[in-house]
Order: structure tokens, then C-alpha cells, then sequence
């Protein structure tokens, strides 16, 4: 199919990459130009001077990019995607952005007879990058069954949630969930430790059981290290964070943890650890260590 994509971040650039290697025909908008060119040279593809034209000959537009403010420039603003695709096309915005947002795109693209996904990701930059992300999608099931074989380039989950903006509604849950089970990992380790416990040892015995989780699997050694340089990014986290509380104030859901959760990586972003990964949280229980 012809597709745009607009917004090559660590996110962004592997996954139009396995678009370009399905064999689709991809053209790619970056508001740094010079890694539009990169990827060009990387991949199959060209580049576009903005969102609008990089979508006016495509049948599908994807949309990675930074937050709410982000989303509407790029798919409303002047020169952006909606002002250029085509009737009977989709745009796809798998940016992590707010529900509101999601909607308010929904309702201007409709206007033009446009259809609209939310589909935000969870998986992180190595997910993107081996094509093994998972996407939760809010929006109509036509749509979602159209656009769901082409998202598979790059994913490994694709799950219909419901209408527009109950996908971002499912991200903001997974990232609440994250947020309880980093802190429970780190006070959990910060214990062994301090218990002089053979750390190692307790991982393994307690990681096939009730404790288990992605994040025990996957970062416990490196919090064991103090090893933070790399991942899912603390400001990037607080920004989701944040987008969950707001709806929460809205729908009245009690986020108590969460709120708590938030203000320690406020507290990591003290330290100097606002590019450290979501694991970090370990480093304001042992910085008096």
C-alpha cells in the first residue's frame, strides 16, 4: 500500500523501516530533516518537506510523535496530514497522547470523510526495533480490520479496545500498572540488599512464582547495578503519567499509587534522571547508600 509516516523517533524509524521491508510504498516526514535522509538511505522510501506531503498520495498515515501538542500540529495543523489525504483514507496515530486529543482528530477527519485510529504502543524502543511491538486500538472495527494487517509489519499484539480514544484509555492503564510494579521491583531489591541477601539467588527463586513480571525479568541486574543509561526514558514516563491523572480527574478513578509513583520520578529527575529508564526509581531508595 502507499503509506506516510510522520515521526521518525526511536520509535518511529524502526517501524517505518519494517513497513518499508513488507514491501510497502512509504513515504516519511521528520521535523529533523537530515534523519528523514538517513532512514531514506537505510530504507526503501522518500521524504516529504511536511506531514501534508507526505501524506497526499497515501492510503494510510501513521503518526509517532511527542504529546498532544505534537498530534495536532502534525495531523491539523497548517501543512498537516488532514489537509492533504484523501477521502476514504486513515490516518493511524500511535503516539502515547490523551484521549481528548484522540477524539478532537476523530471529529476533523470525519469532517473530510476521513477514518481515525488511536493506537498507542507498548514494548519500547527494542520492541520497535525487532517488530515485536503490542498496539491497543480504539476505533471502528472496519477500520481496525483494514489497518491491522499493514501495523502487523511491526507488532506481535494488536487488540481492538473500543471506540476512538479507548486505545490511549489502555495505554494509560498499562502505564499505571508499570509505574506500581517498577516501585514494587525497587523496594523489593533495596530489601534484599539490605537484608544482605544473595540478590541473584532471590531473583531466581522468587521470578517463576506470584512476583513475576516483565520488569523482574528484564531489569532487575541492571538495578542490581545502578545501570540506568538506556530505555524507556523517566520524562517520557511522567509525561504518560501525567496524561493518566488528568483523565482521572475526569472519569474519578483513584490513582493514589500513581500520584505517589509520579512524584518519585520527580524525585529521579532531581538526581539528573530524566533520560535514565523507568527502572531508576531504585535510585532514590539507595542514593544515601
Amino acid at each position: 500500500m502507499r503509506v506516510a509516516f510522520a515521526g521518525l523517533g526511536v520509535m518511529g524509524y524502526p517501524m517505518a523501516g519494517y513497513l518499508s521491508k513488507a514491501g510497502h510504498e512509504v513515504t516519511v516526514y521528520n521535523r529533523t530533516a537530515a534523519k528523514a535522509e538517513r532512514w531514506c538511505q537505510e530504507f526503501s522510501g522518500v521524504s516529504a518537506e511536511s506531514p501534508g506531503a507526505a501524506a497526499a498520495s497515501a492510503e494510510i498515515a501513521f503518526c509517532c510523535v511527542g504529546n498532544d501538542d505534537d498530534v495536532r500540529a502534525v495531523l491539523l495543523g497548517d501543512n498537516g496530514v488532514l489537509g492533504s489525504i484523501g477521502a476514504n483514507c486513515v490516518i493511524v496515530d500511535h503516539t502515547t497522547a490523551s484521549a481528548e486529543v484522540a477524539r478532537e482528530v476523530a471529529v476533523a477527519a470525519a469532517e473530510k470523510e476521513v477514518a481515525f485510529l488511536d493506537a498507542p504502543l507498548s514494548g519500547g524502543q527494542v520492541g520497535a526495533e525487532n517488530g515485536q511491538l503490542t498496539i491497543m486500538v480504539g476505533g471502528d472495527e472496519p477500520i481496525f480490520k483494514r489497518v491491522e494487517p499493514i501495523m502487523d509489519c511491526y507488532a506481535k499484539a494488536i487488540t481492538q479496545i473500543g471506540p476512538v480514544g479507548a486505545g490511549q484509555l489502555a495505554k494509560m492503564v498499562n502505564q499505571i500498572c508499570i509505574a506500581g510494579l517498577v516501585q514494587g521491583l525497587s523496594e523489593g531489591l533495596h530489601f534484599a540488599k539490605r537484608s544482605n541477601l544473595d540478590v541473584p539467588k532471590v531473583m531466581q527463586a522468587i521470578s517463576k512464582g506470584a512476583a513475576q513480571s516483565w520488569q523482574m525479568e528484564n531489569r532487575w541486574e541492571t538495578m542490581a547495578e545502578n545501570e540506568f543509561e538506556f530505555g524507556f526514558a523517566v520524562e517520557w514516563m511522567r509525561k504518560d503519567l501525567g496524561i493518566a491523572l488528568d483523565e482521572a480527574k475526569r472519569n474519578g478513578a483513584t490513582l493514589d499509587m500513581t500520584k505517589v509513583v509520579d512524584q518519585y520520578y520527580a524525585d529521579v529527575q532531581k538526581m539528573g534522571g530524566s533520560r535514565w529508564d523507568t527502572s531508576s526509581l531504585i535510585a532514590r531508595l539507595e542514593k544515601s547508600d
